[in-house]
């Protein structure tokens, strides 16, 4: 998957250039340094490595592929490399703009963070074939709402981003809970028994469940910090529209729509 997505990357940066428009440098940098990178040491590196065999392991690995993962891929703009009119068909989709808003970002993640509570997280860990999709699946669906929000700034109406920014507040929140319910459950709730242990400091089932609680708690709290950010942006974007799309009026057109407005007419 890093191959493939380092080809499509840079064949995409390379017909920008190609056809005359700037792409800067920063861009690719953060594509490669935020999102791949992490990618990389997070799927080969210890949380990768002993996902299978450790709760605490599994869950920050799925949390971080939701949530860390995505937020670098989009920094390097990647839907910015899709041609413009496949871009805009893609965007006006009605699967993209109903992925690219906060309300399904906020059901969407606290579904995953709820089958941590659930027998569910022990079946996906410990089948080898489910457990190493997922270090494709999740990415995926963590793009499929991350980039959408970035790019839908310009589309929804300030009110409606409005609300996704109270909504935010609120998922800080609901991520929250599935973390904390981990860690004050003193019964083991994926079902799964102790593995062998590997070395000498490998946690207790329970212990391992609660580490699994901390680490799913503090991460869906620092990384909303991010989604607030967009949503800000986002909503800066859709402000400076409809303050363009006002002053394009002229005197006429303007008293017109505020007499409308005063008869109570859209």
């Amino acid at each position: 998957m890093l191959f493939v997505a380092s080809v499509a990357y840079l064949l995409g940066v390379r017909r920008v250039r190609r056809g005359g428009e700037p792409w800067p440098v920063r861009r690719t940098i953060g594509f490669f340094a935020l999102g791949l990178l992490p990618y990389a040491v997070i799927e080969l590196g210890f949380l990768g490595v002993y996902s299978s065999e450790l709760r605490w392991a599994f869950s920050t690995r799925i949390a971080l592929l939701i949530f860390a993962v995505p937020a670098g891929i989009a920094a390097g703009r990647p839907l910015d490399l899709v041609p413009s009119a496949l871009r805009e068909r893609v965007l006006a989709s009605r699967v993209t703009r109903i992925f690219g808003n906060a309300m399904v970002a906020t059901v969407v993640i606290a579904a995953v963070f709820c089958l941590f509570l659930t027998p569910v997280a022990g079946i996906l860990r410990v089948n080898p074939v489910v457990e190493a999709s997922l270090g494709i699946v999740v990415p995926l669906v963590g793009l499929a709402m991350v980039l959408p929000m970035m790019a839908l700034g310009a589309v929804h109406t300030g009110t409606f981003i409005a609300i996704e920014f109270l909504l935010a507040f609120v998922e800080l929140l609901i991520d929250s809970v599935p973390g904390l319910l981990m860690r004050l459950n003193d019964n083991v709730l994926d079902l799964i028994p102790d593995a062998t242990r590997a070395v000498s400091w490998w946690p207790s089932t329970l212990h391992d469940q609660h580490l699994a609680g901390d680490w799913i708690w503090f991460i869906a709290e620092f990384a909303d910090v991010p989604i607030l950010v967009i949503l800000m942006i986002r909503w800066m974007r859709s402000d400076r529209v409809e303050a363009k799309s006002f002053d394009d009026l002229s005197d006429e057109e303007y008293d017109e729509m505020t007499r409308a407005h005063l008869r109570g007419e859209r």
